[in-house]
């Protein structure tokens, strides 16, 4: 994590203008120290690094340095029970989002637009557990894996992750950009209003008899089951806009073809581990080729839509207004 300008102070409440001053602070180090003013107890760390990422290349002089943030990334995932990707680009939640689906952690994305945000919890990881997750959701929050499935415990499809609507890979989305589109700008609003619905998804994930397999459900839908769980459903996805100052919830399954979280790539991953990682990052189509986006792209240019324009309306029965 780095520094940041002055302006992000009026957004985030962890932040003050002394942290931005001389440099500035690392954000992670600085909100450390300002959760331990609001807290003294509690326990926090701030960790500086750079996470990988697809369509970003790594010269052969850094890969070395890139795999050490790979294993860091990955142990500091391997040791918590729940993950927030809070970062600024898309390609920078790809190798989070594939670390917590290999080790089917409990992952929740917050991405902010100017007006708009997405919260949304990722669905549990491509492989199906053996054991009943609600006898052990007390002591443990993740599962343990074996089988790949794109379906849940109960044999149900299991929610998708932040890339699962994608047709494309994740690449590059800062270069030859204005600084206003390559960092998130935002209404003051946004942010505390996006991380908050976050914290309440983790509360409601928590408090789930099914945790991480918990269907997503939809406000207003009859069949929710909310009236069963004291705290309410428990959405997959919250779409909001401070333009209308409207909400709602959605559902998206996994897809079989996902660049991040379908049993394809993190059967690869853990077959090939770094390596794969680095061929990810390096080449910016292989991830669209090991799924298959790169022949459904294909099929799909390839299709032929004829429009016929005849009408069974004779001229006669027309009648001119």
């Amino acid at each position: 994590m780095a520094g940041w300008p002055c302006l992000i102070q009026l957004r985030q409440s962890l932040y003050t203008l002394d942290d931005c001053l001389n440099g500035g602070d690392f954000k992670a180090t600085a909100a450390v120290k300002s959760l331990k003013r609001i807290f003294p107890a509690v326990e926090a760390e701030g960790v500086v690094m750079a996470i990988p990422m697809p369509g970003h290349p790594v010269p052969s002089q850094e890969e070395e340095s890139v795999l050490d943030d790979c294993r860091r990334l990955h142990d500091l995932i391997d040791s918590h029970d729940a993950v927030f990707l809070l970062t600024d680009t898309r390609e920078s939640r790809w190798l989070p989002t594939l670390l917590c689906a290999n080790a089917n952690k409990i992952t929740i994305t917050a991405a902010l637009g100017f007006d708009s945000f997405l919260v949304m919890r990722h669905g549990a990881g491509p492989l199906s557990p053996t054991h009943d997750f609600r006898a052990e959701a007390a002591t443990a929050l993740s599962a343990d894996l074996s089988s790949f499935s794109l379906t849940d415990r109960d044999r149900k499809q299991r929610l998708g992750c932040y890339f699962c609507n994608d047709v494309v890979a994740p690449i590059d989305s800062t270069a030859n950009r204005t600084l206003d589109q390559q960092c998130t700008v935002t209404r003051p609003g946004l942010a505390p209003i996006a991380s908050a619905l976050a914290v309440e998804l983790l509360v409601g994930i928590l408090h789930h008899p099914h945790g991480i397999f918990a269907e997503g459900e939809v406000a207003n839908s009859s069949g929710s089951g909310s009236s069963e769980q004291p705290l309410g459903i428990l959405p997959h996805q919250i779409r909001g806009s401070l333009f209308q100052f409207s909400q709602m919830t959605l559902v998206g399954q996994s897809s079989n073809s996902c660049t991040a979280c379908c049993s394809t790539v993190v059967s690869e991953y853990q077959k090939r581990g770094m390596d794969f990682i680095l061929q990810a990052i390096n080449h910016p189509t292989y991830l669209e080729d090991l799924t298959g986006l790169t022949e459904l792209m294909k099929s799909a240019s390839s299709f032929k839509l004829e429009w016929d324009d005849e009408t069974d309306v004779d001229d006669e029965d027309c009648v001119e207004i």
